[in-house]
């Protein structure tokens, strides 16, 4: 009866055994094996088997964290008190490091962050700290991530959250702000009623130059028509004056053919052709004896 006792829990120890020795380690931990307290080798993500009662396992997360610096108030070089925040991307490349040489990562790197802030913002004016936060995430990220390096830790990124001056210096800027955009939008109404008058007078002027180009043209086939017709007419009135000392000078009585030019020139067509003798032929002259 004892021996079974005693190989029951033979059994049953090294059960647990097992069971302790057996570790999973994911896919985004690294295992930091520690044997009789002293570190000794890491292993990846998988099933690792270690010795009973001697070896321990350390999980180092190897994922991008990030770490929030709560909101502080910092002096800038203009003695304005704002109030600044940030958060931190980190993730670890040596978890060794990262391991043994801080023991609370994310109370020093909240700490060397709000140390920093308050060196970069207090070199910088107001204006300045509002406009300049890109710069400023910039300057320290490069700050803590030489900082951390030695713990074997890279800081990805830093971003500032808000900086917020005092609500008088708030309310002054947004009045500042405001007459500045009705200042832009009284410039903008002008610009747009200049740029529509010179559109009018533009329109204006080009369609009196039409105007004027169309009745130029007008005009010059008017002139044409008046100086063709003026020509003809001209011609037909001297035609006329000679034709009328010949007839009325000499005394002499003429019989004109009814189809002759001067008919149409004397305007005796028409109505007045019964008027105009028409030329007739003459008799043969009668054979003398």
């Amino acid at each position: 009866m004892f021996t079974i006792i005693v190989l029951t829990l033979i059994f049953l120890i090294a059960i647990a055994a097992l069971a302790f020795s057996v570790r999973v380690i994911k896919q985004y931990e690294k295992g930091l094996v520690i044997r009789l307290g002293r570190y000794d080798h890491t292993v990846d993500a998988g099933l690792v088997f270690l010795i009973p009662f001697i070896d321990n396992l350390i999980r180092v997360d190897m994922r991008e964290q990030l770490i929030n610096v709560l909101p502080q108030s910092v002096i800038t070089a203009d003695n304005v008190v704002v109030t600044v925040d940030a958060v931190i991307y980190y993730k670890v490349v040596d978890p060794v490091k990262a391991e043994f040489e801080i023991s609370n990562f994310n109370f020093a790197a909240t700490t060397l962050a709000q140390t920093n802030l308050r060196n970069l913002i207090g070199d910088k004016q107001l204006d300045e700290t509002l406009t300049a936060r890109d710069i400023i995430n910039m300057s320290l990220r490069e700050v803590l991530d030489e900082a951390t390096n030695p713990w074997g830790v890279k800081v990805t990124k830093v971003e500032l959250q808000k900086i917020d001056p005092p609500q008088d210096i708030t309310n002054a800027m947004s009045k500042q702000m405001k007459a500045e955009r009705e200042k832009r939008a009284v410039i903008l109404e002008a610009q747009g009623v200049r740029e529509a008058a010179i559109l009018r007078a533009e329109g204006e002027a080009q369609a009196r130059l039409l105007r004027a180009e169309a009745e130029a043209k007008s005009i010059e086939v008017v002139a044409l028509a008046a100086e063709k017709n003026f020509t003809d007419r001209a011609k037909d009135l001297r035609r006329f004056e000679v034709i009328e000392k010949i007839m009325v000078g000499s005394g002499t009585k003429y019989v004109i053919p009814s189809n002759a030019e001067v008919i149409n020139v004397l305007g005796l067509d028409g109505n007045h052709a019964p008027q105009i003798l028409p030329m007739k032929s003459r008799p043969a002259a009668e054979p003398r004896e």
